[in-house]
């Protein structure tokens, strides 16, 4: 008799630890040495003189060849390993905001494509607060100051890198969600079978006009030996309120009770501090941010830099998925979205400039929410 609960099997690997064992751990922390901040202070300086916009930049035009050493073995760490990693020891007081926004940039070429991260098109993101209210059906959480639950982004890896933080608060918690469902197949094998069941999910109005305002999707996925993780209950909550959409029940608001009791309790606390960037799996990690207590000086206050990364290493995914995320298979550039003028990546973006129907200021960072 077939198995009608493949999922129901133990995960293992370094992708499965808790906060506890992952706190003990150092092989996700890279510093950067001396000559390999060098490297990346000549590179910024070097491509400020040439006078190219950051959009524009290729990976040759950012050198750093003992560096990309390094972003080669946290490629590796990000898919095989825990899915987590940090580069650390960059100076903000060195480079400058504009400085940490080319240098994360072109640490972005040396890893990844980055993708559209909003209907609006931003290729690179800045995490502050705009003063956007969270709780609308289009509200979205880095450009706000409130907490954020437990969540996953629409790419293969979420990327951070910090200018300056605030005064309090704005703090991560990372959990990895192969080790969650290792928790509830053995304590709680019910709540694990109805988060391997499609959910409904709202698009937060970012869907094309061909497209239902909704995807149907599993939270927890297993392809071929690999997991995968989709998930903000946001986007479930508000899909509940759609018209079509059957409602959640109390059995699925009680799994996914358990899914977020269990990411707090059992994830890693993480404060970024300047000069830091953060890399994470979304396949196989949650995040979540506590308040952000910011500074009344408005040169102060608490920004990061976003990139959404679709990674050359990356696992196939279910072919449900294509829904989401576009191309399934291991490797291709996937995930983000679309962005109203019809763009996910630099390179789609430059062929619309090719044509002149790319809006002005395409791919950077909103400076405010069009009215």
């Amino acid at each position: 008799m077939a198995n009608d609960k493949p999922w129901r099997v133990k995960l293992s690997g370094p992708d499965v630890w808790s906060g506890t064992e992952m706190a003990a751990r150092t092989d996700w922390v890279h510093r950067v040495d001396e000559a390999e901040k060098r490297e990346v202070y000549d590179a910024v300086a070097a491509f400020r003189a040439s006078g190219v916009e950051w959009l524009d930049m290729a990976r040759a035009q950012f050198p750093i060849p003992r560096l990309a050493r390094k972003l080669a073995v946290m490629c590796e760490q990000l898919e095989n390993g825990g899915g987590m990693v940090a580069l650390r020891g960059l100076e903000p007081s060195v480079l400058g905001q504009e400085g940490m926004r080319i240098a994360f940039w072109g640490v972005g070429l040396h890893m990844g494509t980055a993708v559209s991260q909003s209907q609006f098109g931003e290729l690179l993101g800045e995490v502050r607060d705009y003063g956007e209210v969270m709780g609308k059906a289009t509200s979205r959480g880095y450009r706000a100051a409130g907490a954020l639950r437990f969540h996953t982004d629409r790419c293969d890896v979420v990327a951070l890198a910090c200018v300056r933080q605030g005064q309090s608060g704005g703090n991560n918690v990372v959990v990895s969600t192969p080790h969650i469902h290792n928790w509830l197949l053995e304590r709680d094998p019910e709540a694990l079978d109805l988060l391997h069941a499609p959910w409904h999910h709202s698009r937060q109005g970012e869907g094309q006009k061909t497209e239902q305002p909704w995807y149907r999707n599993p939270i927890f996925a297993l392809h071929k030996g690999r997991f995968t993780s989709q998930y903000s209950r946001a986007y479930v909550e508000t899909a509940d309120q759609l018209p079509g959409v059957p409602r959640v029940t109390e059995a699925q608001w009680k799994a996914l009770d358990r899914l977020a009791e269990l990411a707090q309790g059992e994830g890693l606390l993480v404060r970024l501090e300047p000069g830091e960037m953060q890399f994470l799996n979304n396949h196989v990690t949650y995040h979540s941010r506590d308040k952000v207590i910011d500074w009344d000086d408005p040169a102060k206050k608490r920004m990061l830099y976003r990139l959404w990364l679709s990674m050359p290493q990356s696992r196939e995914l279910p072919a449900d998925f294509d829904e989401l995320w576009g191309p399934t298979g291991a490797g291709v550039v996937r995930g983000g979205v679309v962005a109203a003028a019809g763009y996910r990546t630099v390179a789609e973006l430059q062929s619309l400039r090719a044509t002149g129907k790319a809006p002005a200021r395409a791919g950077w960072p909103l400076e405010a929410l069009p009215a």
